[in-house]
Protein backbone atom coordinates (compact mmCIF):
# COMPACT_ATOMS: atom_id res chain seq x y z
CA UNK A 1 0.00 0.00 0.00
CA UNK A 2 0.71 3.41 -0.33
CA UNK A 3 1.20 5.58 2.86
CA UNK A 4 1.15 9.15 3.49
CA UNK A 5 2.05 10.45 6.57
CA UNK A 6 1.93 13.94 7.67
CA UNK A 7 4.84 14.60 10.30
CA UNK A 8 6.10 11.26 11.09
CA UNK A 9 10.16 12.02 12.71
CA UNK A 10 9.11 12.75 16.02
CA UNK A 11 7.45 10.25 17.87
CA UNK A 12 4.64 7.97 16.93
CA UNK A 13 5.12 9.23 13.41
CA UNK A 14 8.74 7.63 13.05
CA UNK A 15 7.56 4.03 14.49
CA UNK A 16 4.44 4.57 11.98
CA UNK A 17 6.93 4.60 9.21
CA UNK A 18 8.91 1.50 10.74
CA UNK A 19 6.18 -0.59 11.40
CA UNK A 20 4.38 0.26 7.35
CA UNK A 21 8.50 -0.47 5.53
CA UNK A 22 8.21 -3.60 8.10
CA UNK A 23 5.33 -4.59 6.19
CA UNK A 24 6.80 -3.83 2.97
CA UNK A 25 4.27 -0.29 2.04
CA UNK A 26 5.71 2.58 0.22
CA UNK A 27 5.38 5.67 2.51
CA UNK A 28 5.78 9.25 1.64
CA UNK A 29 6.70 11.82 4.19
CA UNK A 30 5.36 15.38 4.24
CA UNK A 31 6.23 17.63 6.75
CA UNK A 32 8.42 20.85 7.31
CA UNK A 33 11.99 19.23 7.48
CA UNK A 34 13.00 20.06 10.87
CA UNK A 35 12.99 17.18 12.60
CA UNK A 36 15.64 14.79 12.32
CA UNK A 37 15.64 15.15 8.24
CA UNK A 38 18.06 12.48 8.02
CA UNK A 39 15.75 9.96 9.50
CA UNK A 40 14.62 7.40 6.82
CA UNK A 41 17.10 8.58 3.38
CA UNK A 42 14.97 5.66 2.04
CA UNK A 43 11.33 6.83 1.57
CA UNK A 44 9.77 10.05 -0.07
CA UNK A 45 10.32 13.03 1.53
CA UNK A 46 7.55 16.06 0.89
CA UNK A 47 8.34 19.64 2.26
CA UNK A 48 6.04 21.99 3.03
CA UNK A 49 3.92 23.31 6.09
CA UNK A 50 0.52 22.21 6.46
CA UNK A 51 -0.39 25.60 8.46
CA UNK A 52 0.97 27.20 4.69
CA UNK A 53 2.08 25.30 1.95
CA UNK A 54 0.82 22.19 0.87
CA UNK A 55 1.70 22.63 -2.48
CA UNK A 56 4.02 19.13 -2.80
CA UNK A 57 0.83 17.41 -2.38
CA UNK A 58 -1.10 18.62 -4.70
CA UNK A 59 0.38 15.83 -7.03
CA UNK A 60 0.32 12.06 -5.84
CA UNK A 61 -2.53 9.22 -4.84
CA UNK A 62 -2.61 7.11 -2.06
CA UNK A 63 -3.94 4.35 -0.40
CA UNK A 64 -4.04 5.85 2.92
CA UNK A 65 -2.92 8.62 5.10
CA UNK A 66 -1.53 9.69 8.93
CA UNK A 67 -2.05 12.64 10.78
CA UNK A 68 0.22 12.60 12.98
CA UNK A 69 0.44 16.01 13.60
CA UNK A 70 -3.32 17.56 13.06
CA UNK A 71 -3.73 20.30 16.19
CA UNK A 72 -5.80 23.16 14.62
CA UNK A 73 -8.68 22.04 12.77
CA UNK A 74 -8.30 24.65 9.90
CA UNK A 75 -5.12 22.79 9.06
CA UNK A 76 -6.78 19.48 9.07
CA UNK A 77 -9.61 20.69 7.14
CA UNK A 78 -6.95 21.76 4.27
CA UNK A 79 -5.03 18.84 4.24
CA UNK A 80 -8.58 16.52 4.16
CA UNK A 81 -9.92 18.79 1.02
CA UNK A 82 -6.76 18.60 -0.63
CA UNK A 83 -6.36 15.02 -0.38
CA UNK A 84 -10.43 13.85 -0.06
CA UNK A 85 -10.09 12.76 -4.18
CA UNK A 86 -6.65 11.42 -4.04
CA UNK A 87 -7.07 9.43 -0.67
CA UNK A 88 -9.33 6.64 -0.08
CA UNK A 89 -8.73 6.39 3.59
CA UNK A 90 -7.81 9.48 6.32
CA UNK A 91 -6.34 7.90 10.09
CA UNK A 92 -6.21 11.09 12.36
CA UNK A 93 -4.28 11.04 15.55
CA UNK A 94 -6.45 12.19 18.53
CA UNK A 95 -6.24 12.01 22.07
CA UNK A 96 -8.22 11.34 25.36
CA UNK A 97 -8.19 15.03 26.36
CA UNK A 98 -11.65 15.58 23.82
CA UNK A 99 -13.55 13.90 26.26
CA UNK A 100 -15.69 16.53 28.03
CA UNK A 101 -17.56 14.66 30.94
CA UNK A 102 -15.19 13.94 34.48
CA UNK A 103 -16.25 10.50 36.55
CA UNK A 104 -15.37 7.29 38.05
CA UNK A 105 -16.59 5.88 34.62
CA UNK A 106 -13.73 5.47 31.66
CA UNK A 107 -15.00 7.44 28.75
CA UNK A 108 -16.37 5.37 25.64
CA UNK A 109 -16.25 6.34 21.94
CA UNK A 110 -19.51 7.85 22.04
CA UNK A 111 -19.09 9.78 25.12
CA UNK A 112 -19.67 13.63 24.38
CA UNK A 113 -16.42 15.79 23.51
CA UNK A 114 -15.79 19.31 23.86
CA UNK A 115 -16.68 22.51 22.13
CA UNK A 116 -14.84 25.00 20.81
CA UNK A 117 -15.88 28.04 21.68
CA UNK A 118 -15.49 31.37 20.29
CA UNK A 119 -12.97 32.17 17.48
CA UNK A 120 -9.47 32.80 19.90
CA UNK A 121 -7.84 30.19 21.44
CA UNK A 122 -4.31 28.40 23.07
CA UNK A 123 -3.17 25.44 21.78
CA UNK A 124 -2.10 24.54 25.31
CA UNK A 125 -5.12 25.46 27.25
CA UNK A 126 -7.38 24.29 24.57
CA UNK A 127 -5.87 21.07 23.54
CA UNK A 128 -9.11 18.54 23.98
CA UNK A 129 -11.53 20.79 22.63
CA UNK A 130 -9.05 21.70 19.64
CA UNK A 131 -8.68 17.88 18.72
CA UNK A 132 -12.42 17.12 18.99
CA UNK A 133 -13.00 19.78 16.73
CA UNK A 134 -10.36 18.38 14.29
CA UNK A 135 -12.51 15.28 14.14
CA UNK A 136 -15.35 16.74 13.34
CA UNK A 137 -13.46 18.63 10.34
CA UNK A 138 -11.89 15.45 9.59
CA UNK A 139 -15.35 13.93 9.09
CA UNK A 140 -17.13 16.96 7.44
CA UNK A 141 -14.44 16.53 4.52
CA UNK A 142 -13.95 13.00 4.01
CA UNK A 143 -17.25 11.36 5.45
CA UNK A 144 -16.99 7.49 6.32
CA UNK A 145 -13.55 7.37 5.63
CA UNK A 146 -11.73 8.57 8.63
CA UNK A 147 -10.24 6.60 11.44
CA UNK A 148 -9.90 8.71 14.44
CA UNK A 149 -7.20 7.57 17.41
CA UNK A 150 -8.08 8.67 20.41
CA UNK A 151 -4.32 7.78 22.54
CA UNK A 152 -4.05 7.78 25.75
CA UNK A 153 -0.18 8.85 27.33
CA UNK A 154 2.63 7.08 24.96
CA UNK A 155 5.33 5.75 25.99
CA UNK A 156 8.42 4.45 24.83
CA UNK A 157 12.24 4.97 22.80
CA UNK A 158 11.75 8.67 20.95
CA UNK A 159 9.81 9.88 23.08
CA UNK A 160 10.73 14.14 23.85
CA UNK A 161 7.80 14.62 25.90
CA UNK A 162 9.80 12.89 29.31
CA UNK A 163 6.29 12.10 31.03
CA UNK A 164 7.42 8.20 31.62
CA UNK A 165 10.80 9.04 31.09
CA UNK A 166 11.12 10.84 33.76
CA UNK A 167 10.44 8.70 36.36
CA UNK A 168 12.52 5.61 34.84
CA UNK A 169 15.62 8.25 35.42
CA UNK A 170 14.71 9.04 38.84
CA UNK A 171 13.73 5.51 39.87
CA UNK A 172 16.86 3.91 38.32
CA UNK A 173 19.39 6.35 40.34
CA UNK A 174 17.97 4.85 43.45
CA UNK A 175 17.58 6.93 47.00
CA UNK A 176 14.15 8.39 48.35
CA UNK A 177 11.91 9.14 45.36
CA UNK A 178 9.19 11.93 45.97
CA UNK A 179 5.80 11.10 44.86
CA UNK A 180 2.29 12.30 45.49
CA UNK A 181 -0.05 10.95 47.82
CA UNK A 182 -2.76 10.05 47.58
CA UNK A 183 -0.50 7.13 45.27
CA UNK A 184 -3.48 5.42 43.67
CA UNK A 185 -5.18 7.99 41.14
CA UNK A 186 -5.07 5.42 37.78
CA UNK A 187 -3.15 5.89 34.96
CA UNK A 188 -3.27 4.60 31.21
CA UNK A 189 -0.25 4.12 28.93
CA UNK A 190 0.33 2.56 25.65
CA UNK A 191 3.44 1.23 24.15
CA UNK A 192 4.17 3.57 21.48
CA UNK A 193 5.53 0.90 19.47
CA UNK A 194 2.32 -1.26 19.97
CA UNK A 195 -0.12 1.35 18.92
CA UNK A 196 1.60 2.28 15.60
CA UNK A 197 1.55 -1.67 14.51
CA UNK A 198 -2.07 -1.50 15.68
CA UNK A 199 -2.34 1.77 13.50
CA UNK A 200 -0.75 0.15 10.34
CA UNK A 201 -2.89 -2.90 10.69
CA UNK A 202 -6.39 -0.95 10.88
CA UNK A 203 -5.31 1.18 8.20
CA UNK A 204 -4.32 -1.67 5.77
CA UNK A 205 -8.05 -3.36 6.62
CA UNK A 206 -9.59 0.74 5.83
CA UNK A 207 -11.10 0.19 9.55
CA UNK A 208 -13.26 3.79 9.93
CA UNK A 209 -14.42 5.24 13.03
CA UNK A 210 -13.51 6.06 16.72
CA UNK A 211 -11.44 3.75 18.84
CA UNK A 212 -10.12 4.73 22.18
CA UNK A 213 -6.05 3.38 22.16
CA UNK A 214 -4.65 2.88 25.39
CA UNK A 215 -3.63 -0.30 27.96
CA UNK A 216 -5.98 -1.11 30.74
CA UNK A 217 -5.78 1.63 33.80
CA UNK A 218 -3.86 0.80 36.84
CA UNK A 219 -2.43 2.88 39.80
CA UNK A 220 0.47 5.17 39.57
CA UNK A 221 1.54 3.03 42.61
CA UNK A 222 1.49 0.19 40.49
CA UNK A 223 2.93 1.25 37.65
CA UNK A 224 6.09 2.89 39.79
CA UNK A 225 6.81 -0.46 41.46
CA UNK A 226 6.86 -2.54 38.29
CA UNK A 227 8.99 0.16 36.82
CA UNK A 228 11.45 -0.54 39.68
CA UNK A 229 11.26 -4.04 39.57
CA UNK A 230 11.86 -4.35 35.72
CA UNK A 231 14.88 -1.93 36.31
CA UNK A 232 16.47 -3.32 39.85
CA UNK A 233 15.73 -0.57 41.12
CA UNK A 234 16.18 -0.30 45.13
CA UNK A 235 14.38 3.17 45.37
CA UNK A 236 12.22 4.31 48.10
CA UNK A 237 8.93 5.99 47.13
CA UNK A 238 8.17 8.49 49.81
CA UNK A 239 4.66 9.97 49.44
CA UNK A 240 3.90 13.52 49.86
CA UNK A 241 0.30 14.89 50.46
CA UNK A 242 -0.51 16.66 47.29
CA UNK A 243 -2.16 19.44 49.60
CA UNK A 244 1.69 20.16 50.35
CA UNK A 245 2.83 19.85 47.10
CA UNK A 246 0.28 21.99 45.51
CA UNK A 247 0.90 24.92 48.38
CA UNK A 248 4.41 24.70 46.99
CA UNK A 249 3.35 24.61 43.51
CA UNK A 250 4.66 21.63 42.38
CA UNK A 251 2.83 21.58 39.05
CA UNK A 252 1.32 17.77 38.20
CA UNK A 253 1.96 17.75 34.22
CA UNK A 254 5.56 19.82 34.73
CA UNK A 255 7.13 18.60 38.24
CA UNK A 256 5.24 14.92 38.24
CA UNK A 257 4.12 13.69 34.89
CA UNK A 258 1.44 11.17 35.24
CA UNK A 259 0.29 12.88 38.63
CA UNK A 260 -3.67 13.66 38.67
CA UNK A 261 -4.94 15.89 41.41
CA UNK A 262 -7.88 15.03 43.52
CA UNK A 263 -9.68 17.90 42.34
CA UNK A 264 -8.46 17.82 38.79
CA UNK A 265 -10.96 18.01 35.94
CA UNK A 266 -8.80 16.23 33.28
CA UNK A 267 -10.60 12.75 31.97
CA UNK A 268 -7.44 10.96 31.80
CA UNK A 269 -9.30 7.21 31.73
CA UNK A 270 -11.24 5.45 28.87
CA UNK A 271 -13.17 2.47 27.69
CA UNK A 272 -10.72 0.58 25.38
CA UNK A 273 -13.50 -2.25 24.66
CA UNK A 274 -13.76 -1.42 21.20
CA UNK A 275 -9.97 -1.57 20.13
CA UNK A 276 -9.60 -4.62 22.12
CA UNK A 277 -11.80 -6.11 19.87
CA UNK A 278 -10.05 -5.30 16.66
CA UNK A 279 -6.50 -6.02 18.32
CA UNK A 280 -5.29 -3.97 20.22
CA UNK A 281 -2.54 -5.33 22.47
CA UNK A 282 0.11 -4.09 25.07
CA UNK A 283 3.56 -5.56 25.34
CA UNK A 284 4.46 -5.82 29.70
CA UNK A 285 5.19 -2.49 30.96
CA UNK A 286 8.24 -3.78 32.13
CA UNK A 287 9.58 -3.97 29.00
CA UNK A 288 8.44 -0.73 27.83
CA UNK A 289 10.45 0.61 31.04
CA UNK A 290 13.85 -1.10 30.27
CA UNK A 291 13.46 -0.15 26.53
CA UNK A 292 12.74 3.59 26.92
CA UNK A 293 15.13 3.96 30.23
CA UNK A 294 17.46 2.42 27.61
CA UNK A 295 17.18 4.83 24.38
CA UNK A 296 17.49 7.32 26.93
CA UNK A 297 20.58 6.81 28.22
CA UNK A 298 22.02 6.21 24.63
CA UNK A 299 20.66 9.24 23.34
CA UNK A 300 22.87 11.13 26.37
CA UNK A 301 19.96 13.73 26.93
CA UNK A 302 18.50 15.76 29.00
CA UNK A 303 14.94 15.71 30.75
CA UNK A 304 12.47 18.01 29.45
CA UNK A 305 10.06 17.44 31.95
CA UNK A 306 9.94 16.62 35.95
CA UNK A 307 11.38 17.71 38.63
CA UNK A 308 14.63 18.91 39.13
CA UNK A 309 17.28 16.84 42.04
CA UNK A 310 17.94 19.91 43.87
CA UNK A 311 14.29 20.61 44.18
CA UNK A 312 13.34 17.43 45.00
CA UNK A 313 15.31 17.70 47.75
CA UNK A 314 14.25 20.33 49.08
CA UNK A 315 10.50 19.21 49.11
CA UNK A 316 11.79 15.90 50.96
CA UNK A 317 13.63 18.16 53.60
CA UNK A 318 10.34 20.76 53.97
CA UNK A 319 8.16 17.70 54.23
CA UNK A 320 10.29 15.91 57.14
CA UNK A 321 10.62 19.41 59.17
CA UNK A 322 6.68 19.91 58.95
CA UNK A 323 5.42 20.22 62.50
CA UNK A 324 3.29 17.33 62.42
CA UNK A 325 6.09 14.95 61.21
CA UNK A 326 7.89 15.87 64.63
CA UNK A 327 5.23 14.74 67.03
Amino acid sequence: MRFLILGGTVFLGRHIVSAAQTRGHRVTLFNRGKSDPRLFPDVEHLLGDRDGDLGALELGHWDTVVDTSGYIPSSVGKSAALLADRAAHYTFISSCAVYADVGPTPAKEDSPTLPLTGSAFDRVRDYGALKAACERTLEEHMPGRGLIIRSAVMAGPSDPTDRFTYWLKRIAAGGDVLVPKPFVGQTQLIDVRDLATWIVTMAEQGKTGVFNAAREAVPLQTLLEICREALGSAATFVQVDEEFLLRRRVQASVDLPLWVPSASSTPWLMNVARANDEGLRGRLLAETARATLLWHERQERHLTTGLHEIRERELLRAWRARPSAQS
